[in-house]
């Protein structure tokens, strides 16, 4: 019998929802530094500016302090990976690009197709 109470009790937690991430809200500006953005890279950019410069993304995904945002684009997925740097304010410290069956791809290419479906330059 108390295994039948185990198992029914194991199902009954497998089953429960589980709760939605919250979105990613946009902050005010940080204050231009010279280490804020280089741009051939997205390194050193807040979530705020990704949202500015490529718009809704396909996918926000947060786990403990990093927060992974994603675009796509005609032709490609990109992974921005953000983690609390100077200031504690979370920068993109890490992309990945891959095209849409899931090979690798130069992330610099994925970045200017997405822009350039966004009309972004």
């Amino acid at each position: 019998m108390r295994y039948l109470t185990l198992a029914v009790l194991l199902f009954v937690v497998a089953c429960a929802p589980t709760p939605a991430p919250e979105p990613i809200q946009p902050t005010a500006p940080a204050p231009a530094t010279p280490e804020r953005h280089d741009h051939r890279t997205l390194n050193g950019m807040t979530a705020n500016d990704l949202l500015q410069h490529f718009g809704r993304p396909r996918l926000q995904v947060r786990e403990g302090d990093g927060t992974k945002i994603q675009f796509a684009g005609p032709s490609c997925v990109l992974d921005a990976y953000l983690y609390p740097g100077q200031g504690n304010v979370p920068r993109v410290t890490h992309i990945e690009a891959r095209n849409l069956q899931g090979g690798d791809v130069d992330t610099q290419t994925c970045v200017y197709a997405i822009e350039s479906a966004k009309g972004v330059r």
